[in-house]
C-alpha cells in the first residue's frame, strides 16, 4: 500500500508535510499504527512526562488532575473516531496547554476533514479565536449558530457591545444572563429592558446567519456527495480476535496490578488452612461413630465454605472497575462479552493455585481417605466450588452495580446458598415448601460429591455392629445424602454448569445494566427566580431575602462586573467590603517560606527506566512570601507543582521529604497552631455526602469558633459567610455526592471555601477555586475570594485558566514574567513562554532570568524582612490542642452522624429490609423447629439457625458498614487535617450512632424468628435471645469499623474481614463442638466472638430444659455433655459479649488515630 502511495505521489508530483507524511505511513505500518498513534496524542497532550505513572484515586497518589483530564481526552483521540464531542475539556487545565491541545485538534481537524463539537468553560481569548462556528446556548434554546466572526455583529444588531479589553467568550455567557446584561447595552436613545433567550432565538431567525441556516437545513443532503466509507459498517473498531486480545491484556495487566490483593487472598489462605489442618489433626480424628463421621462432615463443610468465601473479594474488585467499563462499553470501545471472558478465564490459574495449597495442606494431614484417585477427585471438587463463587460474586457485582446493592445481593445468595446446602439442616429437615432450596443450591452438589467421595472409600467401609450397612453409608443416609457413587459426578457436572450460567448472566447484566443515578445539580432558588423571570418577563422572588436585600445584592453583582476589568481590588471597593466578614475579629497574619525542597521516593517505574537517584525532587529551593489583605495567585502548567507546594506549606503531606524554612509573622510554624489559624479549600471538595449545606457551615463553625464564641454569634457570623458565598437559597440542600447527586461543582467549590471561612482563619490555602467552572460561576467564586481577602486576610490560590477579569483580580503572582500589551490574556501568554518547549525555542531559561532579576532580589528582602517577628509581637499559642472541649467534640460529631444516618436509607433502610426477609426467611426453613426436643437433631437444627443467623446477619453488617466509613474517613482525613475534632470524638460518634439503629434491626429480627421458630415463651429466654442477638450484631457492626480503620482500602478491609470470618466460623462451636478441639487450639475458642454468642444464645434457650429425647438423655444434659454449655454461666458470657463490643470499638478509635492511609 505504502509502495502505491509514493507511486502516485511522485505520478501527481506532491510533495507532503513531511511531518504529516511520517506520521500517517508509520500508522498504516502493521502492529505499528498503535504505538506511533499513542505516542504522538501522548506527546500533542502533553503526558509523555506522566506516561508510565499510574492513575491514582482519592487514597493513591497518582497523576494530577489536569493530567487525569487529558488523560480522558487523550482515550478518545488515540481512535479512529472522526466526529468528536467533548464536553468541557479544559476543566483542571491550565490556559496555556488547553490553547496547544485545541490548536492540535483544530489541525487535525481541517488536515483529516473531521467534525468536533465542543463545550468550553473560561475559554481564554486565543483559544476562543481558534474555533470556526460558535453555538451559544442560553435558557436551552439556541441564541446562535454560525461563523464566529459574526457573533459580535449579531449582538451590536441587538444593541449589545463586548468591551475592547472582555474576552468574547466571557461576554456571551454574560450577555443572556439576567443579573449581567445591562452594563452591555450601547443604544443610549432607547430605554433597556431584559432581553429574554427567547427573543434573541427570534430575532437570530431573522439574522442573516440565521436565514443562511435556514436555507442550508431546508435542502436535503445529497447522498451522491458521500463517500461509500464515509460511514462505518463495522460496530467495533477492530476484530473480535483484537478485542478479545486487547481485553486480555488489559485485565492481566490490572490483576499484577493488584497483586498484593490477591497475595493478601493467598496469605490469609494459607493462614486458615494451617489453623484448620491443625484443628481437624489426623490423630484426633477417629473414624468409629457416626458422631466421628459428623466431625469428618464439618471439616468438609468448611473447606467448603472457605473455598467459596475465598472468592468473595471479586464483588468488591468488580464492581471498582465497572465505571470505566460503562464508559467504555457506551463508546463501543468493545463488547461485554469481551470484558467478561478474560475476567473469567484469567481467573483459572488463580482458582488452581487455590485448590493446590488448600489440598497439598489439607487433605492428608487432616486424613481424608489416602486412595490418589478419591485425592485427586476431592481436588477438582474444590477447584470447581472456587471457579463457580468467583462466578457467583462477578455476578452479584454485576447485578448490584453499587458496593451496597451487591453486598446485599452477595449476603442473600452466600445465604440462600449455604442455609440450604444441606450441612446447616438436613435435607430431610427442610419443610416441603422450601425443597426446591436444596435442589438449586451449588453448595449442596459441591458438599454431596465431597461427602461421597470421603465415606464410600475404604476408610469408612467397615460395618459397625447391630448394623447391615457401612459406616460411611449410615453417615451420609443421616445427614440426607444419597449413599451413591454417582452423586459425585452429578456434584461436579452440576458446579461446571453453575460456573457456565453465572459467567453467561454476568456478561447479560454488563450489556443490559446501566450504572444506577444519572448526575443531577440542585438548582438554587435564585438560579429558579432567573429562568421564571427569562421566560415571563416578570421578577420572581422565590429568596428567603427581602425585597431590598434583593436589588443590593443585584446592584452589587453588576458593579463587580463592570469594575473587575478596572481592577476588581480597588481601594473604594475594598473600603465598601471592609465591613464584610468582621463580625469575629481575627489576627492578621503573614507567612513566609524560604528554599522550599520536597521530595519522594523514586517510583520503580522511574528506576526501570534507568533514572538514577533515590528520590524524585518535586519542589526545587523555592521562596515567597503572603501578605494579609493580599491575593496571591500560584500558577504554573499542569504538573509544575502548585498543589505540592501548598499541601507542603499547609502541613498536609502525609509522606515524603521536607526541607526548608516556613515561618508564620515571623516565627517558626508549628503544625498544631498553624491548623488553628488558617483554612485549606481542597481541590477535591470532599464533604459529608448526606447533611445539607447549612449544616455543614454550623458543625465547622461550631468545632473550630472559640468557646467564647456564644451560639447567637455563631449563627450570626454563619449567615455572614453564606451571605458572602452566595450560598443563602442552597441552606437547606444536601451536599450529595460528586456526580451523582446534590450540588452542582460550583456549588460545591462556594461550600468548600465557606466550610473553611465559617472558622474565621486568618490564611487561607485555596487549590484550583475556577477548575470545573463557566466564566461566570468562576467570577461568582472569585467575588466570593476577593471579598474575603478584603477584610485583611491573607489568601493564596492555585488557579489554571483566569479570564482577563479574574487575573485582574489578583493583586500578585509568584511570577517573574513583565506586564505585556492589551488584547491577549497575560495569564496564557505567561504560561506559553515559560514553558520547556518555549523556552528552548528562545534561547532563554526563567528560572535563571528570575534569580537575577530585581524582582526576586526585592521578593527575597521581603522574605527576609517577614522572617523575622514584629517588635511587641508574640508566638501563636493556644491553651487546648482543639478549639472545643472534648465533650462538645463528641456531641457535634454524634450529632452529624444523626443526620448522616438518618438520610442515607440506601444503608439504614436496606439494612432493615434485609434483616425482615432474612427473619422471615429463617422463620419459615425452621418453622416450629424450637419446641422439637424428641432428638439430638432439633437441636442441632435449632443451633444452626442461631449460627445461621450470627453469622449472615453479623457478616452482612461489616460488609453494609464498610462503605459508609469508607466514605466518612476521607472527610475525616480532611477534617483532622484542620485540627477540628479529636479521632476520639470522630470514633465515639460513629460508635454510638450505630446503637439504636442495631437495637431496631436485632427487634425486627428477634420478634419475627423467635415467635415462627417456636422458642419456648418466657421473659428470661426471650430477654437473653433478643441479649445475645443485639451485642453479637453490635460487634459485627464494629468490627466492619475497624477493619476499615486498619486497611488502606475497602478492598483489603473485606478480604481482612472474610479471612477472620473463616476462622471465627470454624471456632464457633457448631462446625466442630468445643468438646472435640484439640487440646492446643481451645483457647482460641475462647477468643473467638461467635463461640460466646452460640454459647450464650443456646445455653440459654436449652440449658435448663428436662425434656427427654428418645434416647432417654434431657435436653439439658445432651447441651452440657456434648456441648459443655452450662446454664449458670449465662451472665459471665453475657459479660464477654459486651466486653467483646467494647474492644472492638476501642480498637477503632485507636486505628482511626494511629493510621493515616492517605497519601499526599
Amino acid at each position: 500500500m505504502l509502495a502505491e502511495l509514493c507511486r502516485r505521489e511522485k505520478e501527481a508530483n506532491i510533495k507532503p508535510d513531511p511531518d504529516i507524511d511520517i506520521y500517517m505511513k508509520a500508522a498504516a505500518l502493521e502492529g505499528q499504527e498503535a504505538s506511533v498513534v499513542t505516542d504522538y496524542i501522548l506527546k500533542i497532550l502533553g503526558l509523555e512526562v506522566c506516561a508510565d505513572t499510574m492513575v491514582g484515586d482519592v487514597m493513591i497518589r497518582g497523576i494530577s488532575g489536569g493530567q487525569k483530564k487529558r488523560l480522558t481526552i487523550g482515550e478518545m483521540l488515540v481512535g479512529p473516531a472522526r466526529a468528536l464531542f467533548m464536553d468541557e475539556i479544559s476543566t483542571g487545565l491550565d490556559s496555556s496547554t488547553t490553547f496547544q491541545m485545541m490548536n492540535s485538534l483544530r489541525q487535525s481537524i481541517h488536515i483529516l476533514n473531521g467534525t468536533a463539537l465542543i463545550s468550553l468553560l473560561q475559554p481564554a481569548p486565543e483559544t476562543y479565536q481558534l474555533f470556526d462556528d460558535v453555538i451559544l446556548l442560553s435558557d436551552r434554546q439556541i441564541v446562535y449558530q454560525g461563523p464566529r466572526e459574526n457573533v459580535l455583529e449579531f449582538f451590536e444588531y441587538m444593541g449589545f457591545k463586548c468591551p475592547e479589553r472582555k474576552g468574547v467568550a466571557d461576554f456571551l455567557q454574560e450577555v443572556t444572563s439576567r443579573k449581567d446584561q445591562e452594563q452591555y447595552w450601547v443604544c443610549i436613545d432607547k430605554p433597556y429592558s431584559f432581553i429574554t433567550a427567547n427573543e434573541f432565538a427570534e430575532a437570530f431567525q431573522a439574522f442573516h446567519i440565521g436565514l443562511k441556516l435556514g436555507d442550508d437545513l431546508a435542502v436535503p443532503f445529497d447522498k451522491s456527495r458521500s463517500h461509500p466509507a464515509a460511514l462505518s459498517k463495522h460496530k467495533y473498531g477492530v476484530s473480535k480476535k483484537e478485542l478479545l486480545k486487547a481485553c486480555f491484556t488489559r485485565e492481566l495487566l490490572l490483576m499484577k496490578r493488584n497483586f498484593f490483593t490477591y497475595a493478601f487472598k493467598m496469605f490469609q489462605l494459607i493462614l486458615v488452612g494451617l489453623v484448620t489442618v491443625t484443628i481437624f489433626l489426623r490423630t484426633e480424628m477417629h473414624r468409629d461413630t457416626i458422631t466421628d463421621g459428623g466431625v469428618f462432615m464439618g471439616a468438609l463443610y468448611f473447606i467448603l465454605v472457605t473455598i467459596m468465601l475465598n472468592g468473595f473479594a471479586e464483588l468488591g474488585m468488580t464492581i471498582l472497575k465497572l465505571p470505566v467499563f460503562y464508559k467504555q462499553r457506551d463508546l463501543l470501545f468493545y463488547p461485554s462479552w469481551a470484558y467478561s471472558t478474560p475476567a473469567w478465564i484469567l481467573k483459572i490459574p488463580i482458582s488452581i493455585l487455590v485448590a493446590t495449597i488448600w489440598v497439598l495442606l489439607s487433605y492428608y494431614v487432616i486424613g481424608f481417605d489416602p486412595n490418589i484417585g478419591r485425592f485427586f477427585k476431592h481436588y477438582l471438587v474444590l477447584l470447581c466450588i472456587n471457579q463457580m463463587a468467583s462466578a457467583l460474586f462477578r455476578l452479584m457485582g454485576g447485578l448490584g452495580r453499587t458496593i451496597l446493592v451487591a453486598n446485599t445481593f452477595g449476603s442473600f445468595a452466600l445465604l440462600a446458598i449455604l442455609v440450604m446446602g444441606g450441612f446447616v439442616i438436613t435435607r430431610d429437615d427442610i419443610k416441603k415448601w422450601w425443597i426446591w432450596g436444596y435442589w438449586i443450591s451449588p453448595l449442596m452438589y459441591g458438599q454431596n460429591a465431597m461427602a461421597v467421595n470421603e465415606f464410600l472409600g475404604k476408610s469408612w467401609g467397615h460395618v459397625p455392629p447391630n448394623s447391615t450397612e457401612s459406616l460411611g453409608v449410615l453417615i451420609l443416609k443421616s445427614r440426607g445424602i444419597s449413599p451413591e457413587a454417582r452423586w459425585y459426578w452429578i456434584g461436579v457436572g452440576a458446579l461446571i454448569g453453575y460456573c457456565f450460567l453465572f459467567d453467561f448472566l454476568f456478561t447479560l447484566a454488563l450489556k443490559y445494566l446501566d450504572p444506577f443515578g444519572k448526575p443531577q445539580a440542585v438548582i438554587s432558588k435564585e438560579t429558579l427566580a432567573e429562568e421564571i423571570a427569562s421566560k415571563t418577563g416578570v421578577n420572581a422572588d422565590l429568596s428567603s431575602r427581602g425585597d431590598s436585600k434583593e436589588k443590593g445584592d443585584e446592584s452589587q453583582i453588576s458593579a463587580f462586573s463592570r469594575s473587575l476589568s478596572a481592577k476588581a481590588g480597588s481601594v473604594s471597593d475594598a473600603n465598601q467590603n471592609r465591613n464584610r466578614g468582621m463580625i469575629l475579629p481575627f489576627e492578621p497574619l503573614s507567612m513566609s517560606f524560604d528554599e522550599i525542597k520536597y521530595a519522594v521516593d523514586m517510583p520503580q517505574e522511574m528506576k526501570a527506566q534507568g533514572i538514577s537517584g533515590d528520590r524524585l525532587e518535586l519542589l526545587k529551593g523555592v521562596s515567597g512570601a503572603f501578605r494579609p489583605g493580599v491575593l496571591t495567585a500560584l500558577m504554573g502548567i499542569s504538573g509544575a507543582g502548585k498543589t505540592t507546594l501548598m499541601d507542603v506549606l499547609a502541613g498536609r503531606k502525609s509522606g515524603g521529604y521536607v526541607e526548608g524554612t516556613i515561618k508564620i509573622s515571623g516565627y517558626p510554624k508549628k503544625q498544631e497552631t498553624f491548623a488553628r489559624i488558617s483554612g485549606y479549600c481542597e481541590q477535591t471538595n470532599i464533604h459529608s455526602p448526606h447533611v445539607t449545606v447549612y449544616e455543614s457551615l454550623l458543625f465547622s463553625a461550631w468545632l473550630r469558633l472559640p468557646p467564647e464564641v456564644n451560639s447567637e454569634t455563631r449563627m450570626m457570623f454563619i449567615e455572614e459567610v453564606m451571605e458572602l458565598v452566595e450560598l443563602t437559597s442552597l441552606r437547606e440542600a444536601l451536599v450529595g455526592l460528586p456526580g451523582v447527586n446534590g450540588l452542582s461543582i460550583e456549588q460545591r467549590k462556594r461550600l468548600t471555601i465557606a466550610v473553611e471561612l465559617v472558622a474565621n482563619p486568618s490564611i487561607i490555602f485555596m487549590d484550583e477555586p475556577t477548575s470545573g467552572l463557566d466564566a461566570r460561576a468562576a467570577a461568582i467564586v472569585m467575588r466570593t475570594v476577593r471579598n474575603t481577602v478584603d477584610t485583611g486576610r491573607t489568601v493564596v490560590c492555585t488557579i489554571h485558566q483566569p479570564s482577563i477579569d479574574i487575573f485582574d483580580a489578583f493583586d500578585e503572582e509568584m511570577n517573574g514574567i513583565p506586564k505585556i500589551k492589551d488584547g491577549y490574556n497575560p495569564a496564557t501568554w505567561m504560561l506559553e513562554v515559560t514553558s520547556a518547549a518555549q523556552e528552548e525555542a528562545l534561547g532563554v531559561n526563567f528560572t535563571d532570568i528570575y534569580k537575577n532579576s530585581e524582582l526576586c532580589r526585592r521578593n527575597k528582602a521581603l522574605v527576609k524582612e517577614l522572617s523575622s517577628p514584629a517588635p511587641g509581637s508574640k508566638d501563636l499559642y493556644f491553651q487546648t490542642t482543639y478549639s472545643q472541649s472534648l465533650l462538645t467534640q463528641c456531641m457535634a460529631c454524634l450529632w452529624k452522624q444523626y443526620w448522616s444516618y438518618w438520610r442515607n436509607p440506601h444503608y439504614t433502610a436496606v439494612r432493615f429490609l434485609f434483616t425482615t426477609t432474612i427473619a422471615l426467611l429463617f422463620g419459615t426453613i425452621y418453622w416450629d423447629i424450637g419446641s422439637k426436643r424428641t432428638r439430638e437433631q432439633d437441636v442441632y437444627n435449632s443451633m444452626g439457625s442461631m449460627y445461621a443467623a450470627v453469622l449472615f446477619i453479623g457478616f452482612q453488617n461489616t460488609a453494609y458498614v464498610q462503605p459508609v466509613v469508607t466514605v466518612e474517613r476521607s472527610v475525616f482525613y480532611r477534617e483532622r487535617g484542620a485540627r477540628i475534632y479529636s479521632a476520639l470524638s470522630y470514633a465515639f460518634a460513629q460508635v454510638v450512632i450505630e446503637l439504636p439503629y442495631v437495637l431496631v434491626q436485632t427487634l425486627i429480627y428477634g420478634v419475627i424468628v423467635y415467635a415462627m421458630i417456636g422458642f419456648k415463651w418466657t421473659a428470661a429466654k426471650f430477654f437473653w435471645y433478643l441479649f445475645f442477638m443485639y451485642f453479637s450484631l453490635l460487634y459485627f457492626t464494629f468490627y466492619g469499623m475497624m477493619a476499615v480503620a486498619v486497611t488502606p482500602n475497602q478492598n483489603i478491609a473485606a478480604i481482612a474481614s472474610s479471612s477472620l470470618f473463616s476462622i471465627w466460623n470454624l471456632f464457633s462451636g457448631f462446625i466442630i463442638p468445643r468438646t472435640r478441639i484439640p487440646i492446643w487450639w481451645r483457647w482460641y475458642y475462647w477468643a473467638c466472638p461467635i463461640s460466646w454468642s452460640l454459647y450464650g444464645l443456646l445455653a440459654s434457650q436449652y440449658g435448663d430444659i428436662d425434656d427427654k429425647f428418645e434416647s432417654g438423655e434431657t435436653v439439658g444434659h445432651f447441651v452440657r455433655h456434648h456441648f459443655d454449655f452450662r446454664d449458670e454461666f449465662v451472665e459471665v458470657v453475657a459479660v464477654v459479649v459486651v466486653g467483646i463490643c467494647v474492644l472492638f470499638g476501642f480498637i477503632f478509635a485507636f486505628s482511626i488515630k494511629a493510621f493515616n492511609f492517605q497519601k499526599r
